[in-house]
């Protein structure tokens, strides 16, 4: 799969939670180490603001959300159900508003993914096709994301040492996409919020039933 070369993604996209949801879908994250490069294009993504009742942020400032409080473009990790999940900081610095990311499709390094995938994922199937990244804790497993990773900035990409770099590249002016929109997926609050967004037809998009 070959797609053109991506420049740095622009922060000025993470002005807003819906904007930003919107932008980041098409973008590629890029995980760079010493031994291999990870590379995906992020294809479903969810909106989160301050005063949200499904937001992390809708309690104020705590030390797990201190960061979706800070620079737009800075990574939020965190755990839930025994996985990791990654977030980017959008919105004015000083407002607790993030964009999950749900899933995304491998461009390269996919063997590498299947082997992180696969030695994180006890008793499953060998994760392979789709269901190796269509879903928010599957595609941490897939790039090594660890909490290391908590506050570093993704626009910017800095080396945390032997972590290697993860950063975020624009999507490629020539890739074309319609963009679907949902309520948001297995949260308890807020449900009916439209803010769940998705590259329609991408077959890498987390299983929801009425997806285009």
């Amino acid at each position: 799969m070959t797609r053109n070369a991506s420049a740095p993604f622009d922060r000025d996209d993470l002005a807003d939670p819906a904007s930003a949801a919107r932008a980041l879908l098409g973008a590629h994250l890029v995980r760079i180490s010493n031994r291999n490069v990870r590379k995906a294009r992020i294809v479903e993504t969810e909106a989160y603001w301050e005063e949200d009742p499904a937001s992390h942020s809708f309690g104020g400032v705590t030390a797990r959300t201190r960061i979706m409080f800070g620079p737009p473009g800075s990574a939020y990790v965190y755990r839930i159900h025994r996985v990791l999940c990654l977030n980017v900081v959008v919105g004015p610095e000083g407002r607790g508003e993030a964009v999950l990311l749900r899933a995304i499709e491998p461009i390269a390094g996919i063997a590498e993914m299947e082997v992180a995938r696969a030695s994180q994922t006890v008793g499953a199937r060998e994760p392979r096709g789709v269901a190796l990244t269509n879903g928010p804790g599957k595609l941490c497993q897939a790039l090594d994301v660890t909490m290391d990773w908590y506050g570093t900035d993704l626009i910017e990409g800095r080396s945390l040492g032997q972590n290697g770099r993860l950063v975020l590249e624009a999507r490629p002016p020539a890739d074309f996409i319609r963009v679907g929109r949902s309520p948001r997926i297995g949260v308890s609050k807020a449900k009916e919020e439209m803010m769940r967004f998705y590259i329609k037809g991408n077959p890498w998009v987390s299983p929801r039933k009425g997806d285009e």
